[in-house]
């Protein structure tokens, strides 16, 4: 009997052991298949490495190396499953794309040394049951297993695992064993090379591994130590000598860490390398080797610039981690900033790594000078922008010029810098110079805590703000002399459409930040960094301010992963014109707030009128307006059905036109016109028109949105015309700054407590002192 249960019990988990894939892990690989099927042109002639990671879209021809860590479990005793599928996954959706996918794969010898103990331990619990004459087992001990019988036992399973794996995207792999003799051998040489051509010409997946079977013995070390550790054949140099017979594009080599590091991961100072350039070595201090295998971090760095002079690009990243390797193979050959880049092209400029440190240690002196010092930075940079004008706008020419016929008549008009603009800036800019004399350090709140023991609330910089923004280079001194003003450090991000005059706006800038050194504390990425790369930054920036398109506020709040971001995703405006309304206010208020400038935000999108106007002088007055004004009308449902001919009705009433469109819906009184506003609205700027006061206090304090007006343009909604100087944007969230948020809305607060040897035991039931938390004045600082 006892032989029975355990002969049962051993079968049943070599099964699963050996088994090639259970129909649950099956049906998971199915689930996981949500990576979006992109087209790129994949045509290119190899012979030199990538220089950017957004070029890497256009690899065809792609390596993959999976190291021993990232295809065994963490008991490093069997294959992780789970990580596998997904794997083959992403290498599926690469290949179903029309690239050439090839695999180096590592895990032999874990799957064969996992069969290899479960037939041990079953021999022996077979032997002492037949001997021993006890009912009880002893306790077996497993001898140390040699990894070139671990490989051949492993090999067949391993291979079949992947087999089946791939057979679920109606996609074929073939295996190779090879060994470096393979390599030197000028015949072999030549039939690996054809064999390989050949399996990528029938659109197989080549699945090559080390013959770890017949491969000399590993020199003896401590991993080869122990059961439950793995020592198998370095992987590294086959993936990179293979990428280079191969005339690859891309090697992907997975490693259990996020990427190579400048000092070994765990340490306090390690920092992420998100380019390795030849000769940087210098710069990186290795650690030990990976828990399993014999390949550590100096073995794949060695392997990926060798590939790299071969003309190869490489990327190091974790395959082991959920969070970050969840799609980090497709991930990479988006471009996306994963892992570690290997580049033979050097920048010119500082990384945004280096300029976001940059802007840390600058904005910290910032917030040091004095606020006369930072007010006089911002009145030089005033000056320079009247001062340099011609400069400015001979930019600024260029850039209209190379956008002419791109870009729509609204960007454009977002893009061009005039005189009156610059002029406009400069009195901006010199309202935040006045009011920067009582920001930073303003004291809030004082309390006496007890005697001797006082706390202070006092204002401080948000600390580094990157802000993104489109077409407008009048943005670059707005939002640069509140950062200034607020001692915060700044990374600015403009649309390359703008690239002219933001250059010099951004030199400006500095010039002006150099009267008191702190030229560096104001940042312009002008590397091919992606949105969403500047996005996970998470250890650099500390607010992300989006101004531009509703739909790259979007993005960015979905890419931001642990940043806040500060902004509004749309600017649904609108405007209810009560049955009290005045004729002469109502055609002059649509006006202003459709036609002026129709693609801001602040720009009214729908109009409610109340049902009593329909079919009267006003309401005539209102269509016979817009008409001259060329808006197109669309018809909101209600509006619809009081209409024999209508316009067009409206699919949706949250659109957000940014154009000469409006929307008309009809209301039956103000609540009604409030509840439309909350349900369709972006919490923007809405506005009432009427002679009603009580109507209009009632609308004024019931609409939830960040500016509520009466009798009064959705234009205003604007940091300028509110007085701020400047804006760094229009927030619609409910966080500590909404609706046009200046230099107040940048500065969040620290505590100061000064005390003398005090303690908290002292307060307790039976302690000597007494909390009186008394208010104390606030000290009135000289702002003249």
């Amino acid at each position: 009997v006892l032989y029975c249960l355990l002969f049962l019990f051993f079968l049943h988990l070599t099964l699963m052991a050996t088994d090639c894939i259970q129909p649950s892990v099956i049906r998971h690989v199915r689930s996981w298949s949500n990576i979006p099927f992109i087209t790129v042109p994949l045509s290119r002639t190899h012979g030199k490495s990538f220089a950017h990671r957004s070029e890497l879209k256009h690899a065809k021809r792609i390596v993959v190396k999976l190291g021993s860590a990232v295809v065994t479990r963490g008991d490093e005793c069997g294959l992780a499953l789970g990580r596998l599928a997904s794997i083959v996954e992403q290498v599926s959706v690469l290949q179903n794309q029309g690239r050439e996918m090839m695999l180096v794969t590592s895990g032999a010898v874990a799957f064969g040394k996992q069969r290899l103990r479960h037939e041990i331990l079953l021999s022996q619990s077979v032997r002492q049951a037949l001997h021993s004459g006890q009912n009880q087992l002893k306790e077996m001990a497993i001898p140390v297993l040699e990894a070139r019988a671990c490989a051949a036992a492993g090999q067949s399973g391993l291979m079949a695992l992947y087999e089946a794996m791939f057979t679920q995207y109606s996609i074929c792999a073939a295996q190779i064993l090879v060994t470096n003799l393979d390599f030197h051998d000028e015949q072999k040489r030549r039939n690996l090379n054809g064999t390989l051509h050949e399996l990528l010409r029938m659109n197989i997946v080549p699945i090559v591994n080390t013959n770890d079977a017949v491969v000399p013995p590993a020199e003896p070390n401590s991993d080869l130590q122990g059961v439950n550790v793995i020592s198998v054949k370095d992987n590294d140099s086959l993936a990179a000598r293979l990428a280079v017979e191969m005339k690859t594009d891309l090697l992907i080599v997975l490693s259990d860490v996020e990427g190579l590091f400048d000092s070994p991961p765990g340490s306090d100072d390690a920092k992420l390398i998100d380019i390795f350039y030849p000769g940087d070595q210098q710069s990186v201090t290795f650690g030990t080797k990976s828990r399993v295998g014999m390949g550590g971090m100096e073995a794949k760095v060695k392997a990926a610039l060798w590939a790299l002079q071969g003309g190869t690009s490489v990327v190091i990243a974790n395959g082991t981690h959920p969070k970050v390797s969840g799609h980090v193979i497709t991930d990479i050959v988006e471009g996306k900033k994963v892992g570690t880049f290997f580049s033979e092209v050097k920048p010119a400029g500082p990384t945004v790594e280096q300029q976001g440190e940059m802007a840390r240690s600058g904005g910290r002196m910032l917030a040091t000078l004095e606020p006369e010092q930072r007010a006089e930075i911002i009145h030089h940079l005033a000056d320079l922008l009247t001062d340099q004008r011609d400069e400015i706008l001979l930019a600024n020419k260029k850039d209209l010029e190379e956008a002419e016929g791109r870009l729509a008549a609204p960007l454009l008009k977002r893009l061009s810098l005039s005189t009156s603009k610059l002029n406009s800036l400069a009195i901006g800019l010199r309202q935040i110079a006045a009011s920067s004399q009582d920001s930073v350090g303003r004291v809030l709140r004082r309390t006496r805590i007890a005697k001797n023991l006082e706390l202070e609330q006092v204002t401080v910089p948000i600390g580094v703000l990157l802000v993104i923004f489109e077409s407008r280079p009048d943005c670059l001194p707005q939002v640069a002399a509140l950062a200034i003003a607020s001692g915060n450090g700044l990374l600015l991000k403009g649309g390359k459409e703008a690239a002219h005059s933001n250059r010099i706006l951004h030199l400006l800038t500095q010039e002006a930040l150099s009267i008191h050194g702190v030229k560096e504390a104001v940042q312009l990425v002008n590397t091919r960094e992606e949105v969403e790369d500047l996005c996970r930054l998470d250890k650099m920036i500390d607010l992300i301010i989006p101004r531009g398109s509703s739909q790259l506020v979007r993005d960015i709040q979905k890419a931001a992963k642990g940043i806040p971001v500060m902004g509004h995703s749309e600017g649904i405006c609108h405007m209810y014109v009560d049955s009290e309304a005045s004729v002469d206010k109502v055609t002059r208020l649509v006006r202003d707030s459709k036609c002026e400038y129709p693609a801001a935000c602040n720009a009214l999108e729908t109009l409610l009128i109340h049902r009593d106007l329909l079919r009267t002088p006003l309401f005539d007055q209102i269509i016979d307006m817009l008409r001259v004004e060329q808006v197109k009308i669309h018809a909101g449902p209600k509006f619809a059905s009081y209409l024999t001919f209508s316009p067009s009705e409206v699919k949706s009433l949250r659109t957000e036109y940014g154009d000469l469109e409006l929307c008309i819906e009809v209301v039956d009184n103000v609540q009604d016109a409030i509840d439309h506003i909350h349900k369709y609205g972006s919490s923007h700027t809405d506005v009432i028109v009427t002679e009603d006061e009580n109507t209009a206090e009632f609308f004024l304090q019931h609409v939830d949105s960040a500016c509520v007006f009466w009798n009064a343009s959705t234009r205003f909604s604007d940091g300028y015309r509110f007085g701020l100087g400047a804006e760094v944007g229009i927030s619609t969230s409910r966080i500590h700054a909404r609706g046009p948020v200046g230099l107040e809305g940048l500065l969040t607060t620290k505590w100061l407590l000064r005390g003398k040897d005090h303690v908290v035991s002292d307060f307790s039931e039976h302690g000597s002192l007494k909390y009186l938390h008394e208010n104390l004045p606030i000290p009135q600082r000289n702002t003249n």
